[in-house]
């Protein structure tokens, strides 16, 4: 997506894979690249203490409500999308009907505000992904979005008042991809290149600089093997790059699964003196081109997939929720199982 950010910050190559420290809090997203136009942007979850996920499948044309007060950023949907809510009041990611894909991940050095973003209009982490895959069929209409709006991000607390410190990578269709970062309050917009993984701490440009220090090493001998966040992002990369492309969009998701086990903390890993140590709860998998979003749970039998092209998502047609602790034996194709529900109540 070279030269298509309009806003785009230099990812200059600066601080060292020696001084990286071991993080806690791991989170890791690769997009594949495959034949055919097939894109599979693959994420896992990692959290210390559980994280209920829900599915929530929102229609065009619904009116939202951005931030707590009616005075914050609010528009209607234009596309349908699927969305991964946690504690039923967060969208953590989700893929829209134009195959725009938008994950959030931990990041420490996250600060979203300082003394000049007071005044702009407000607009919830809750619904900022809903924001971006609600009005946007493209990583480009993202950028522009993000850069032409006066808006600043208000985040609340969850699980016992955690601070919701974040990051996002952003991919379409065309497998054009996007990474968005708040630093000291100041929206940062990088274009990954031919990195094609992103973990959580540090911030994208002294990621950069670890991934590029690895890649002269060369990794078909070795490769930095810890749960480490900068080590999983050397790993995530060099495999993305490594393995089969393929137009299949079954092997295509089955390839990037196994990048992704490869990424993953193992369930109920423990390492002694770390104990905000944590281990991935779920994986997602979303096909760009054939608009399938599928659901891993570590501790379920099976995967299982919602395709937005069997949806209804025509302006007056109902929301829909698959609630993802019914049942540890969902396998395949779960579109109808969805149930229709009001939606989620977002915490502002």
């Amino acid at each position: 997506m070279k030269n298509m950010l309009k806003t785009i910050v230099a990812a200059t190559a600066i601080g060292s894979a020696a001084f990286i420290p071991q993080q806690a809090d791991a989170c890791t997203r690769v997009v594949y690249h495959g034949t055919d136009s097939l894109y599979v942007v693959g994420r896992s979850l990692d959290w210390k203490t559980p994280i209920p996920t829900n599915l929530y499948v929102y229609p065009r044309g619904i009116k939202k409500q951005g931030a707590k007060t009616p005075d914050g950023i609010n528009w209607t949907s234009k596309y349908g999308a699927v969305y991964a809510v946690g504690y039923d009041g967060g969208i953590t990611e989700g893929m829209n009907e134009k195959g725009l894909v938008v994950n959030a991940l931990f990041c420490k050095g996250t600060i979203y505000n300082n003394e000049h973003t007071l005044d702009k209009t407000p607009i919830s982490n809750a619904l900022f992904i809903a924001w971006m895959l609600d009005n946007n069929a493209t990583t480009r209409e993202v950028v522009d979005m993000l850069t032409t709006t006066d808006f600043r991000l208000d985040v609340a607390d969850f699980d016992g008042g955690t601070v919701a410190t974040l990051h996002w990578g952003i991919t379409d269709a065309e497998g054009n991809s996007a990474i968005l970062e708040f630093s000291q309050g100041e929206i940062k917009i990088y274009d990954p290149g031919d990195i094609w993984c992103m973990t959580n701490d540090p911030q994208w440009p002294d990621m950069k600089a670890i991934v590029e220090y690895w890649e002269k090493i060369g990794g078909r001998n070795m490769l930095p093997g810890t749960v480490s966040s900068p080590d999983r992002c050397v790993r995530g990369n060099y495999f993305a790059h490594h393995v089969q492309q393929t137009g299949d969009g079954d092997l295509g998701v089955s390839i990037t699964r196994s990048i992704m086990a490869n990424e993953s903390v193992p369930y109920t890993y423990m390492i002694e003196g770390e104990p905000n140590l944590s281990s991935t709860q779920w994986r997602s998998y979303a096909n760009t081109r054939d608009l399938r979003y599928y659901w891993d749970v570590v501790t379920n039998n099976g995967i299982y997939y919602v395709d937005l092209n069997k949806c209804d998502l025509r302006k007056g047609a109902k929301i829909h929720k698959l609630d993802t602790s019914d049942t540890v034996d969902l396998v395949g194709d779960v579109t109808a199982k969805f149930k229709a529900n009001p939606g989620f109540t977002p915490m502002y």
